[in-house]
């Protein structure tokens, strides 16, 4: 199974556009030592020409520009795109479908019913694209026997409900339902090799901790260091679970989630431009680093 990593920041991308937090006035000016990261998003394929593209960041026409792999040109319009898995409806996940409109055939999108009911009211992109490419809706259950996508042969992805949040147009944004937000545990039948990928996780829950202890790479929430993180910058009157975050740092945090693993391969992604550890040598970097946990960037290859 190969995977690589399209976008690794959070919604906003790092820098983001509008802020000014050190992160981001740092990376701007060259005064610190960070790269910039866009939005979000993995490709996982079998080897093939064809790939699963996991969540569609507005970042999409960039990453795919610097994903030569996207382009196989086996005819005159051609993309290693197969299909779309949907883990959830929020802004940074689902607004790039938009910009695969030009398909001759409708494209195949795999998400749950809350995710297609969220994309065809409160953010209608699926009645838009009926108007382009048209969309191939596939429906997946979480919590119940994996999916495999015809296109790319020899994956199964099983969804796991995640507690989250729903995006903020969900009709029930304060009343979470499973499917709302979904983790992908994602098996090779040849290698029977599987990565949980959970890119939003605000709770380590028994299934979520069964799908950690099964895979042999773990690629989660990196959100933010701090639950007040947002709070402490003034940014924000909201904390890190209150947008469906786990914090990495502190009592229950990520990094001691994955202290439980430390023969996996543990990765962080889905980074916000104000958290330290995009900082390569700050404390918190340095922190992990000892610690055996990576930080994802853009262009990111892992093989599992």
């Amino acid at each position: 199974m190969q995977i690589r990593v399209l976008g690794s920041a959070a919604g906003g991308g790092f820098p983001q556009w509008n802020c000014n937090c050190p992160n981001c006035s740092g990376v701007r000016q060259g005064t610190i030592k960070a790269q910039a990261r866009t939005q979000s998003s993995i490709i996982i394929g079998n080897g093939s020409a064809d790939w699963a593209l996991i969540n569609a960041s507005p970042d999409v026409l960039t990453q795919i520009k610097n994903t030569p792999v996207l382009q196989p040109a086996r005819q005159a319009r051609d993309s290693g795109i197969a299909a779309v898995v949907l883990m959830d409806a929020q802004v940074d996940h689902v607004t790039g479908l938009m910009m695969l409109r030009e398909r001759s055939a409708p494209l195949p999108i795999y998400a749950t019913t809350q995710v297609f009911e969220d994309l065809t009211s409160g953010l209608p992109l699926v009645s838009a694209l009926a108007h382009y490419c048209k969309v191939d809706q596939r429906l997946i259950e979480p919590d119940r026997a994996g999916f495999e996508i015809p296109e790319i042969a020899g994956l199964t992805f099983k969804p796991i409900s995640l507690s989250s949040k729903a995006p903020p147009y969900s009709p029930h944004r304060h009343d979470p339902h499973p499917g709302d937000n979904i983790g992908l545990l994602v098996t090779d039948h040849a290698t029977h090799k599987t990565v949980f990928y959970a890119p939003g996780l605000g709770l380590i829950e028994p299934a979520v901790k069964e799908a950690m202890a099964q895979a042999d790479v773990l690629l989660v929430d990196g959100t933010f260091w701090t639950d007040d993180e947002m709070i402490t910058l003034g940014l924000s009157a909201k904390r890190a679970i209150d947008m469906g975050h786990l914090a990495q740092s502190g009592p229950g945090g990520m990094i001691e989630a994955l202290a439980a693993y430390p023969n996996k391969r543990r990765i962080l992604i889905h980074i916000n431009n104000t958290n330290p550890i995009l900082r390569e040598d700050s404390a918190q970097a340095l922190q992990l680093k000892s610690l055996g946990i990576e930080v994802a960037f853009d262009g990111m290859h892992i093989e599992v």
